[in-house]
């Protein structure tokens, strides 16, 4: 369980975190998006005890570790496993090694260290490749290797930082169902920092927006797909651009959101509503988080019986906007 009370950081007259307050229930795999310079990386940091909070606390099962020093922090960080976006291994050491070299550092023997780095590389399936070196290992079997090595001290929490920004889209997804696997199989808390929503899309059980180091928005996934007109769900489901026309198309295009609905209910509701849809210009539909999901945009020369259509289906839940 992750608990942050009112996070503040600053530097140099900067604040990059300001008073965070955010709560990750145990269990959960929780995403952190937001644009560069949002606070994403010193929020991580501040979890992770490599920068001190201005004000503020973090609380990491029930414990505030924020002026934890010496032993109990570096007790308190092997709590905490943290996956790079980069897997940041050792070139000289084997994948084995690499995975050991945590449990090594901090006084374990040799021989219980190798043992357990054994364990692992089997989990994240890499048998076969205990003794190859980074250089002889793909980037999804590195990232694999940076997992391992994040679980060695047997985490309750796994920090994520940008896990596959580096990989191919095939890659990514392997990783993700490994990620979403691990949490499932050993029970822990995964925090992920991403710019990428379809990781969000992905795996997410819940989500948090970061805008000038505050916190914009934090629901479930469901909670945020379920409100359409959030900036979240827009950017979880977004919708190409629109084309250009001439000046003088007289056509009225509209927005559509849905959630829990599907398209045939709403080219239902136009039918009824005897609107001539000329054309579905954009549309997007999706199963996310166990919701039928989507965006689309469709286009029609009666101004009057597509107005009527956007009030009919406003009526029905669904959320209407009309397009410039």
């Amino acid at each position: 369980m992750i608990t942050l009370k009112g996070l503040r950081k600053e530097f140099a007259g900067t604040t990059a975190l300001d008073g965070i307050d955010l709560h990750v229930e145990s269990g959960l795999i929780h995403g952190i998006v937001g644009r560069s310079g949002a606070g994403k990386s010193t929020l991580i940091r501040c979890l992770t005890g490599l920068e001190t909070p201005t004000s503020g606390t973090v609380e990491i099962n029930g414990e505030d570790v924020t002026a934890y020093t010496g032993a109990r922090l570096r007790k308190a960080r092997r709590s905490i496993g943290m996956v790079f976006q980069h897997a940041e291994l050792l070139d000289s050491k084997t994948a084995l090694e690499n995975i050991a070299h945590p449990l090594v550092i901090a006084g374990v023997k040799k021989k219980q260290a190798m043992q357990r780095a054994r364990e692992l590389i089997t989990l994240v399936g890499l048998e076969g490749r205990e003794d190859n070196h980074p250089a002889q290992l793909s980037g999804g079997q590195r990232q694999r290797v940076g997992i391992a090595r994040a679980l060695a001290t047997e985490p309750k929490i796994l920090l994520c930082d940008e896990p596959t920004s580096a990989l191919d889209s095939t890659t990514t997804a392997q990783i993700l169902a490994l990620i979403k696997q691990l949490r499932d199989d050993l029970g822990i808390t995964v925090l992920i920092i991403t710019h990428e929503m379809s990781v969000v899309r992905e795996i997410c059980d819940s989500v948090t927006l970061l805008a000038e180091g505050r916190n914009q928005h934090t629901a479930s996934l469901r909670e945020v797909l379920s409100d359409p007109a959030s900036t979240l769900a827009r950017e979880l489901i977004p919708l190409p651009s629109a084309p250009i026309r001439d000046a003088e198309d007289a056509t009225v295009m509209l927005e559509i959101s849905i959630a829990g609905l599907s398209a045939a209910e709403v080219f239902d509701a136009a039918q009824r509503a005897g609107t001539p849809i000329v054309e579905v210009e954009a549309a997007t539909l999706e199963r996310i988080a166990g919701l039928d999901v989507g965006r689309m945009r469709i286009r029609s020369t009666d101004a009057q019986a597509t107005r009527a259509l956007g009030r009919t289906l406003t009526e029905r839940g669904i959320h209407v906007e009309e397009a410039a």
